[in-house]
């Protein structure tokens, strides 16, 4: 499971899933996907979650959101953590944890020392804005792994709404500064030797997954529908053909 997105545990909720609750419904994932990468809560802008109690935002998407949460309401990750980890000891599993909207080194040391106090092994963030993704090689050496979250990278780096309609051309992923973001990220993880994925929506197309691949990419992670169209695309290439188009697309 390239992506389980907790926060749909949380939606439409007046008071939090208890400790109890969640552990449940975590153990209840890990002993059904052999390989699952746990993302911690994802709240804030398209997310909202009542039982926060987060003060309304100009700009919600610059403001408290994913991991930034943390800085108001610390008990939440705390717990959703110890559940994490107790889920996985219930279930014999070894979940890979990350966060969201990770923006700084500071942020990742963080997070990874107290993911790894709760037993848990191994410890991610995302990439989703360019400070990150231009900080990548010193993020892997607080962390095991990347997954870069296209879909707001894109947003970011471009400064246009992704749920803009009339910026569509802005936030197609085969721009290629946003492509560069990306194979700084896959070149960091290959000097590092740690994987980089990439959990965005560009993953699941089948024209963009050979670019990803060839930019160095270890991963994709999409929606079960899309996995058929994105083997056979990749099925038809080589390594060195992938990163061809990937040399082309960055011209």
């Amino acid at each position: 499971m390239g992506l389980f997105r907790t926060e749909f545990l949380f939606l439409d909720r007046r008071q939090p899933p208890s400790f109890e609750e969640q552990v449940t419904a975590y153990a209840e994932v890990f002993g059904r996907a052999e390989h699952v990468i746990v993302r911690t809560l994802d709240a804030g802008t398209d997310k909202p979650l009542p039982f926060l109690g987060l003060p309304q935002e100009q700009n919600p998407a610059l403001g408290v959101r994913g991991l930034r949460v943390d800085r108001l309401l610390p008990e939440v990750l705390d717990t959703q953590l110890d559940a994490i980890a107790e889920a996985a000891r219930r279930a014999g599993a070894e979940p890979w944890v990350m966060a969201p909207m990770v923006t700084t080194v500071g942020e990742a040391s963080d997070f990874a020392r107290r993911a790894r106090a709760k037993g848990i092994a191994h410890v991610g963030v995302m990439v989703e804005v360019p400070a990150a993704a231009l900080r990548a090689g010193r993020l892997l050496q607080e962390v095991d792994f990347l997954s870069i979250g296209t879909n707001d990278l894109a947003q970011y780096t471009f400064a246009a709404d992704r749920q803009h309609s009339a910026l569509a051309d802005l936030l197609d992923p085969r721009q290629p500064a946003l492509l560069e973001l990306i194979a700084l990220c896959a070149e960091a993880g290959r000097q590092a030797g740690k994987p980089v994925g990439v959990c965005g929506e560009a993953a699941g197309d089948p024209l963009l997954a050979p670019l990803l691949v060839g930019l160095g990419v270890t991963s994709l992670s999409m929606a079960a529908v899309c996995v058929p169209a994105v083997r056979e695309a990749l099925a038809g290439l080589t390594l060195d053909e992938c990163r061809e188009r990937a040399r082309a697309a960055l011209e």
